[in-house]
């Protein structure tokens, strides 16, 4: 009896213990201090674009930086980063675009760069920031506002897709990397983030972070929202062998988009790598994509 005793209390404490790295674990994911910040090393300029810093500020008062190269052909491609990364991840991508002739507004969003906040909500406070930047965008001189797209990376991703299914003005979406869900693509982000096993860590950090940031991790759903794109339309980009996000998440997104859609999977790419390991193709097929659907 003392055994078995001794054996329940040792159990608890061990719960507890986890309990309580889990919620570290879970603030540290959905935190994002400004000293442990990364921010670009280069800027356009330095590729030999043309570019300006610009900023906007959100309905709830928070002032963002981003780039803008000016549009030669009246469209602008809007570029959103992943999770806690930064614009200098699109150098490559701006050059490709602005040497096609596009526009490129490279936007950042709320706890990330220099800008103020600490918060990572995974697009549910992001959709102020985007809809913000896609503002700005429409008042530009010489853009066609019939004639918007957007790039996003990873989480940036998830949060084009999102923004898209709402706003109409968005004509054709490029989602590379992008997570199906958050509920989807748990488990392969505990392992990736943090070292721990995603059983039983993942629904513990899934708790601690929906109690922190006050939202329910299972509204964050990409799935829900990508149909309403259609009949406007998306190209999705996914790594099956992606260990960051769950590498299903291209195939469920493309099942759940409507017409017309596009899917490029492959496998051995790093995560939102396809730009850098296939260069060639990449451009071809983006450039392609927003050529059949934004130049008349």
């Amino acid at each position: 009896m003392k055994a078995l005793k001794i054996s329940s209390i040792g159990l608890i404490l061990l719960l507890m213990i986890m309990m309580l790295v889990a919620r570290g674990q879970a603030n540290s994911m959905v935190t994002h201090p400004l000293g442990q910040r990364l921010v670009p090393n280069k800027t356009p300029a330095d590729l030999g674009i043309t570019y300006e810093d610009v900023t906007v500020r959100t309905l709830d008062d928070f002032l963002l930086e981003g780039w803008l190269v000016p549009t030669r052909n009246g469209a602008m491609i809007i570029m959103q980063h992943g999770y806690k990364y930064h614009r200098g991840g699109f150098i490559d991508e701006i050059v490709m675009l602005a040497r096609a002739g596009y526009g490129v507004l490279v936007t950042t969003v709320r706890a990330h760069e220099n800008n103020p906040g600490e918060q990572i909500t995974f697009g549910v406070k992001e959709m102020m920031d985007i809809h913000a930047w896609v503002q700005f965008a429409l008042a530009l001189p010489n853009v066609d506002s019939a004639r918007l797209g957007m790039i996003g990376d990873s989480m940036g991703g998830s949060m084009v897709i999102q923004y898209a299914a709402s706003n109409e003005t968005i004509r054709a979406v490029v989602a590379h990397s992008a997570f199906s869900s958050l509920e989807d693509t748990i488990a392969t982000s505990v392992r990736h983030y943090t070292g721990l096993p995603a059983f039983p860590f993942a629904p513990m950090i899934q708790f601690w972070a929906e109690m922190k940031l006050g939202i329910d991790a299972s509204a964050v759903d990409a799935k829900r929202w990508i149909g309403d794109i259609s009949p406007r339309p998306i190209l999705i980009i996914n790594s099956l062998d992606d260990e960051v996000i769950s590498p299903e998440s291209g195939k469920l997104l493309f099942d759940a988009a409507g017409e017309p859609k596009e899917l490029w999977e492959e496998k051995g790419v790093a995560h939102a790598d396809f730009d850098a390991e296939y260069p060639e193709e990449y451009e071809d097929r983006v450039v392609s994509f927003f050529n059949r659907h934004l130049i008349p």
